[in-house]
């Protein structure tokens, strides 16, 4: 019937019957969405757009990456799902694949739903194995908007204000943001002094109970923030200091995005717990926690317990192991490296014409400006990212905004074209002249 329905009747049913919770958007507006391939989706008029954010960064493979498709096809007709409280097949060859591309001594794993969940789970296993409760995290960071891990995230007010009080025991600290320092300095020569600091105040305020630091290696729903070389591995040298676990949220950033098959690989550094989910399906919901031997063990000998109706549903998991083998025999890291210097000459093109970008980051499919009204002060436009994204969207790129308006993401599909850069390109310059040409 919805298929008989015009786009102004279907958003009169959503305004209806869909109570808004959603991220980024607080109107009911369209487009509405029906198809989508590779790194195309097509709305109920027929208007198609390039999808520059890759669903809700789930469908990095492509929208209906056909692995993936013919492992749910497979899985459907032998077993969808199943109890949890039983091993089945399909969860068994997806341990054993991940474990394949996981960095040692990293190597055993199970699976739940969301990114949440799995930062939630990574989270419960710090306190279990250290016998304490406190968490910390980054002030750019986002892990998620359960009751746990919203407790861990910052950056954004409408991510926490009217939802407190939150988890006792979580804190913020300052996050390396080297184009806008908090404490106006300058990297190298500051040798990181915002990680030092941060933890005097963490030292000062904690009960010396910490159990682990929750952390991006690139700070994604924050602003695409990338801590400058040697952050992660200091951050990884304090909480080995004191006792604590490092954990890796990996949700926006693992296998094979960034141009390595983890983000925090660049750094040299091996977490203690790693949680993946987002594009781990191929647009099927599904996440894991992947952690060492020793871990694993122990929490095990304690009693850990976590889970929900449908962790490690066989359909997810072959959809995921079907992931794992696009992603190795297709080389999709190596190709991740090449498909971002693309995009990258494209952003900086388009920065020689519009002195309102005033940074360009990132690596591979996660990229990123930050506009502002002056590149030497950069500070910070208000809110002019919003519009220019109207006009993107109006023009059939679809993408995100960060940072209050600040910062426009790109997350383009693996399957994305030279021709589908040139057309996104080509919007986003539109899109820059007609909303400055107003300003």
């Amino acid at each position: 019937m919805s298929e008989l329905l015009s786009e102004a009747e279907l958003l009169k049913k959503a305004r209806e019957y869909i109570l808004r919770a959603r991220l980024d958007k607080g109107d009911v507006s369209g487009p509405v969405l029906v198809w989508g391939e590779g790194s195309i989706v097509r709305d109920v008029n027929g208007k198609e757009y390039l999808d520059f954010n890759s669903g809700q960064m789930c469908s990095a493979l492509g929208h209906r990456s056909p692995r993936v498709v013919e492992a749910i096809k497979q899985a459907c007709d032998r077993l969808i799902h199943a109890s949890s409280s039983f091993y089945n097949l399909e969860e068994i060859n997806l341990a054993t694949k991940l474990a394949s591309i996981s960095v040692p001594p990293l190597k055993r794993s199970f699976f739940m739903e969301s990114g949440s969940d799995a930062n939630e789970a990574a989270m419960e296993i710090a306190r279990i194995y250290t016998g304490r409760y406190e968490i910390a995290s980054p002030h750019t960071g986002f892990h998620g908007l359960s009751g746990f891990t919203r407790s861990v995230t910052f950056g954004v007010q409408s991510w926490r204000r009217g939802h407190g009080p939150y988890m006792p025991g979580t804190y913020a600290f300052m996050a390396p943001y080297c184009y806008k320092c908090p404490i106006k300095l300058k990297f190298p020569e500051c040798g990181t002094a915002c990680l030092d600091g941060a933890f005097e105040v963490l030292d000062a305020q904690m009960e010396n109970r910490l159990a682990a630091i929750i952390t991006e290696p690139l700070f994604s729903a924050g602003g695409v923030i990338e801590p400058p070389p040697g952050w992660l591995a200091n951050l990884k040298h304090k909480c080995e200091e004191r006792g604590a676990l490092l954990i890796v949220d990996e949700a926006q950033t693992g296998i094979g995005k960034l141009g390595t098959m983890w983000g925090f690989e660049r750094e040299g550094v091996v977490p203690d717990i790693v949680a993946v989910s987002k594009h781990f399906g191929g647009g099927i919901s599904i996440s894991a926690v992947i952690t060492t031997e020793k871990i694993a063990d122990a929490v095990q000998e304690r009693g850990f317990v976590f889970g929900h109706s449908h962790t490690s549903d066989p359909l997810a998991c072959a959809a995921a192991s079907a992931t794992i083998d696009t992603i190795v025999s297709e080389d999709l890291p190596r190709r991740a490296v090449a498909l971002g210097k693309s995009w990258r000459t494209r952003l900086e093109d388009l920065a020689k014409l519009h002195p309102i970008i005033g940074d360009i980051r990132g690596r591979g499919l996660l990229q990123g400006i930050e506009l502002t009204t002056d590149r030497t002060s950069r500070e910070p436009t208000q809110g002019i990212g919003y519009d220019i994204e109207r006009e993107c969207v109006a023009n059939g790129l679809l993408l995100s905004v960060r940072r209050n308006g600040r910062v426009l993401r790109f997350v383009p599909p693996w399957t994305t074209t030279e021709e589908q850069f040139d057309q996104a390109a080509h919007i986003l310059e539109k899109a820059f002249e007609s909303v400055l040409s107003l300003a």
